[in-house]
C-alpha cells in the first residue's frame, strides 16, 4: 500500500467518522458527550490525508527538477567536445575521437551509462518492490463502519450481564410535586433499592425502558448504562409485577406506570439488587434517539 493509497484510506476513515458523528449513528458506539471528540478526530484524519497527498506531489516535483539538473552537465560536456572537434584538422580529429572515448579496437565496446550504473549498483533489480497485498485488509474495518450499522444492545445482552446497580448513591434529590412523576429507570432503581422507596410512597411513577424476559418468563424493564462506550455497557434492571399484558415481545420499548413495591430479587449473574415496580398501566412507545442511559456514572 503506497502513500497515496494510505491517504485514501485515511480520508475515507475520517469521512466515515464524521458521518457517524454528525448523525445518530455514533450513539450506537459511544456516549453522546463524546461527539465533539469524534468530530475533531474525523477532521484530523481528513486533514492528514490531504497533507499526505500534497507532500507526495511536492516530492515528485522536486525529484523531477533534480533529474533535469543532473542531466545538464552531461549535455554541456557533449557540446564542448563537439565544438573542440569542429576546430581541428582531420588527423587531429582521429586523435581527439580516440581521446573522447572512440573505440581503438573493433572488438572493444564503449563503456555506456548503463554499464556504469550496473557497476555502481551491482545488486540493482529491473523492477520495483511492491508492498504486500495483505495490507489492504486494513480496509475491511472501514467498510464495516460505512456499510454496517449495528443495532443497539438489547435484551439478549441485558439478561446475560449483571446489573450495574451495585453502588449506593450519596443521596437523592427531591421529586417534583404531583401525584404522577416521570423518572428515568436508573433513578427509580436507586431509590427503590437503597432509599427503601421513602420518596416514592403514594406516588405514581412513569418509566420507559426496553423489555426483557428471563428464562422463567419474568418481565424486566431495562436500560443499558454506559461509562464510556457500548463495549462497557451494563444493564440496570427493574422487575415488573402487577397488571402485566398477556403477550410481551422482548426488545420492544414500553412506558410503564406503576407504584413502588418493596419486592426485590438478586441478579443471577452478579447478585446485584433488582427492585420491582407494581404495574398499573403499560403502553408501547417508540425507541428513543439515544437507547443508552447517560445518567449512570458507575
Amino acid at each position: 500500500m503506497n502513500r497515496q493509497a494510505q491517504a485514501a484510506v485515511l480520508f475515507l476513515t475520517g469521512g466515515a467518522i464524521l458521518h457517524a458523528a454528525l448523525t445518530d449513528l455514533y450513539l450506537r458506539y459511544v456516549k453522546a458527550g463524546l461527539q465533539p471528540l469524534l468530530v475533531a478526530a474525523g477532521v484530523v484524519l481528513i486533514a492528514t490525508a490531504v497533507a499526505t497527498v500534497w507532500y507526495e506531489r511536492q516530492a515528485a516535483r522536486v525529484s523531477d527538477g533534480d533529474d533535469v539538473v543532473a542531466d545538464a552537465p552531461a549535455r554541456t560536456d557533449a557540446l564542448a567536445r563537439t565544438d573542440a572537434l569542429a576546430g581541428t584538422d582531420a588527423p587531429d580529429q582521429v586523435g581527439a575521437l580516440a581521446k573522447v572515448g572512440a573505440p581503438a579496437d573493433p572488438h572493444e565496446h564503449a563503456h555506456t551509462d548503463a554499464d556504469a550504473d550496473a557497476d555502481t549498483h551491482p545488486h540493482a533489480h529491473p523492477h520495483a518492490h511492491h508492498e504486500p497485498r495483505i495490507s489492504w485488509l486494513l480496509v475491511l474495518p472501514l467498510l464495516a463502519l460505512i456499510l454496517v450499522a449495528p443495532p443497539a444492545l438489547g435484551s439478549y445482552s441485558a439478561m446475560r450481564t449483571g446489573t450495574a446497580l451495585q453502588k449506593q448513591p450519596w443521596g437523592f434529590e427531591d421529586l417534583p410535586a404531583g401525584e404522577t412523576v416521570r423518572l428515568n429507570l436508573v433513578d427509580y432503581a436507586g431509590r427503590a433499592a437503597y432509599d427503601h422507596g421513602r420518596s416514592l410512597d403514594h406516588r405514581h411513577i412513569k418509566i420507559a425502558g426496553l423489555l426483557a424476559l428471563d428464562r422463567d418468563g419474568t418481565p424486566y424493564l431495562v436500560r443499558m448504562a454506559l461509562s464510556c462506550c457500548a463495549a462497557d455497557a451494563q444493564p440496570v434492571k427493574i422487575g415488573l409485577t402487577g397488571r402485566i399484558p398477556p403477550v410481551l415481545r422482548p426488545d420492544s420499548w414500553l412506558e410503564v406506570t406503576g407504584t413502588y413495591t418493596a419486592k426485590q430479587t438478586k441478579d443471577p449473574v452478579n447478585d446485584g439488587i433488582i427492585p420491582f415496580l407494581d404495574v398499573t398501566e403499560v403502553k408501547p412507545v417508540k425507541a428513543p434517539r439515544d437507547p443508552y442511559d447517560e445518567s449512570w456514572n458507575g
